[in-house]
């Protein structure tokens, strides 16, 4: 925790009351919670649905629940859900209308401003969120949508207790430790037959729920063992990348062969897109009725996977494997930096894990790195 600010303990029956408190202020509180063997975000109104006792295995194209031998309540890394599902949610009417025998009516869906309290938040979905606000906030044009939901979000945030197989945030300086974009951060302590937190307020919004939690300072101990939690994860990465300077070794390759050997493994199913905390891409559909009376225009998560994504007159512009895998890692790591000034990758480790064949853009990269003169 920071240490100029002032940090609390609260023991597990706190966070009960941290989410009750949550719930009154009117937040829909969204957590983690065991559900089809993975731990997903989803409602929560009590401690006991948080996934106490478990962990996760993750490796390429591989993750499995396990039991721990305490009841840690956040020992465990990410899994397939990102945050991203509340703040842009998967499909978003845009607008409807309506057509009278002298009329017709064109109707904006409003903004519905949503209070999501975002309960278990680690350090790369914090750095992932403000990818986020960079691409619908700090542009040109703000989306109204996700404007209304990300400014009435409060974040409980945890600084992470173990590194899963796939997870790489240290190598992109995003984690484990929080450091900003928060509300209130909790660091779990499970040591000596104890089970406590220690809590840091983020915002003056995180200052005044804060107050209201039952709670004592934390000790000269306390914080010691907190800064020791993540020391101890930064140390047990399961995976690393150079990134200092992935901007230009991929723009200097763009014709390199490894993008061939990728597309052979890769099925262009997306997944890798859909469980990303930062990519964005949508596709709009329109709908009528059967009676030809209304209409309406929504957005649905897309990706730059599928054969549709570039489609223009006469044909896709990536109508390849090797087209797609190879503009979505460049992305993702290179161009990113020359649209919003930031690498579009956490290191959450997700596309690794989620990818049905393994791919590991850790070890795209250094495949490429290697093959250029050292």
């Amino acid at each position: 925790m920071a240490t100029d600010h002032v940090s609390v303990t609260i023991e597990k029956q706190g966070l009960q009351s941290l989410i009750d408190i949550l719930a009154k202020r009117g937040y829909r509180v969204v957590g983690p919670t065991l559900r089809d063997q993975a731990i997903v975000y989803d409602d929560i109104a009590r401690v006991d649905e948080l996934p106490a006792g478990w962990t996760d295995e993750q490796d390429g194209g591989t993750y499995r629940l396990q039991r721990r031998d305490d009841g840690a309540l956040f020992g465990y890394t990410v899994g397939p859900h990102s945050w991203k599902r509340f703040l842009h949610p998967p499909i978003q009417q845009l607008w409807k209308a309506a057509r009278s025998a002298d009329a017709a009516t064109v109707e904006a869906t409003p903004a519905e401003p949503e209070r999501f309290a975002l309960f278990g938040v680690r350090a790369c979905e914090l750095h992932a969120i403000a990818i986020q606000d960079k691409v619908f906030l700090h542009g040109p044009y703000v989306d109204s949508h996700y404007k209304a939901r990300r400014d009435n979000a409060f974040i409980v945030a945890v600084n992470c207790g173990k590194a899963g197989g796939t997870c790489f945030c240290v190598s992109m300086n995003t984690g484990p430790r929080v450091s900003n974009g928060y509300d209130l951060a909790l660091t779990e302590l499970v040591e000596g037959g104890k089970h406590r937190f220690v809590v840091e307020a983020g915002s003056d919004k995180g200052r005044d729920v804060l107050a209201g939690l039952p709670k004592q300072p934390a000790s000269s101990g306390d914080l010691d063992a907190a800064k020791k939690v993540t020391e101890k994860t930064a140390a047990s990465m399961g995976r690393s990348m150079k990134a200092d300077d992935v901007r230009e070794l991929l723009a200097r390759n763009l014709e390199h062969k490894r993008w061939d050997e990728v597309a052979e493994r890769c099925l262009s199913c997306a997944n890798c897109t859909m469980v990303c905390p930062t990519c964005f891409c949508v596709s709009v559909e329109e709908a009528s009725d059967l009676a030809g009376v209304e209409s309406s225009r929504s957005r649905r998560w897309d990706s730059c996977f599928t054969m549709d994504y570039s489609y223009v007159h006469g044909g896709s512009v990536r109508s390849t494997t090797r087209a797609r895998y190879r503009q979505w890692m460049t992305h993702k790591l290179s161009t990113w930096w020359d649209q919003f000034g930031t690498s579009g990758c956490v290191g959450c480790g997700r596309c690794i894990t989620w990818c049905p064949v393994g791919i590991d853009i850790t070890e795209e990269v250094a495949a490429i790195r290697s093959s250029e003169p050292q």
